[in-house]
């Protein structure tokens, strides 16, 4: 292996021994990052549940920092629908969130979300989502300060106690809220209300910071007759999203135009990444791929980031008298 990609890896070891280790210090983890906000509504906002009324299906895939090996990889799976018995939306969502093959966390979430209207023309829709998670560590293929010896190198053993097996798991519960009208949205979420206590090692406490997210955005569309391509209606829709975990805060402005299937869109994670994205929007299929490029001081050794995104959003056969929301699709 090249020096230059072994200082890469060690520097990614690194890292994970920082978030998974402890030695007489309180540390705190943090969520796995999705830059197409919208794409994967309920890991954004529990409050999106049921929101397309009909059946709606979302994949997400994100490779982040693929310049450092063994970093990264996040995948999401998700299904959610109306159903008017019950006045509300019910969701699923599988995650799953690995780290330099060493770490990986599982998340299964059951949502619920449950929508009044207030006057003819605004609706809030309240979520709650209560999660199954489990932390997995493979600690054979990582090495502590106190294994090694001076003069031998790597020749003992670690004496950090890990928890059975490597493993640990609980209960999460996150909430959100959501308004909207036919042009205008803005919502709220609180996750990881419990922070439970993500930590491997056994006499250690690292519990998972609350997350706290607030978006809003517009849904402009211009005139158009739709007979021509040129002549398709044209949708502007600025957002601002803020989030903050533990002491770790960004806010997130952004814009995306759609023209007939087409969607272009552009974010600016402030001091951190410019992010592009490229959607094509069919109805039933919708497909997006967006790349984050790091501008702040790890833009040399990151490559920046890539995403990928699929919806499968059915039709339904019964008519709702829920409004839907008028939002981005990714």
């Amino acid at each position: 292996m090249p020096i230059k990609n072994t200082i890469k890896f060690k520097i990614c070891f690194l890292l994970a021994i920082f978030f998974i280790s402890n030695y007489n210090n309180k540390i705190y983890t943090q969520d796995a990052e999705f830059t197409q906000f919208y794409a994967n509504p309920l890991y954004l906002n529990p409050a999106f549940a049921g929101t397309h009324l009909a059946p709606r299906t979302t994949l997400n895939y994100r490779n982040q920092w693929p310049g450092i090996p063994g970093t990264y990889i996040t995948s999401c799976f998700s299904y959610d629908q109306q159903i008017e018995n019950i006045h509300g939306g019910i969701g699923i969502m599988f995650m799953n969130d690995q780290m330099a093959s060493s770490l990986q966390n599982n998340r299964v979430s059951g949502i619920y979300s449950y929508q009044i209207k207030l006057t003819r023309n605004f609706s809030v829709r309240a979520g709650f989502e209560a999660t199954f998670w489990q932390k997995q560590l493979n600690y054979n293929e990582l090495t502590f300060g106190d294994m090694i010896d001076p003069v031998r190198g790597f020749v003992y053993q670690t004496g950090d106690v890990f928890t059975e097996e490597g493993t640990r798991n609980g209960l999460d519960f996150s909430t959100g809220i959501l308004g909207f009208s036919e042009k205008f949205y803005i919502g709220f979420a609180a996750h990881h209300l419990t922070e439970p206590n993500e930590s491997l090692l056994s006499n250690n406490n690292s519990p998972l910071n609350r997350k706290y997210t607030a978006h809003m955005g517009f849904h402009l569309p211009l005139k158009g007759n739709g007979s021509t391509i040129s002549d398709e209606q044209t949708i502007i829709s600025p957002n601002l999203l803020f989030r903050r975990q533990g002491n770790q805060q960004n806010i997130n402005a952004g814009l995306y135009i759609q023209k007939g299937p087409y969607v272009l869109g552009s974010w600016y994670r402030l001091n951190d990444a410019l992010i592009l994205l490229f959607g094509y929007d069919l109805g039933l299929v919708k497909i997006g791929y967006s790349y984050d490029l790091t501008v702040s001081s790890l833009s040399m050794a990151t490559s920046g980031s890539h995403e990928i995104s699929l919806q499968i959003n059915f039709e339904s056969k019964t008519k709702s008298k829920t409004s839907p929301i008028s939002c981005p699709s990714f």
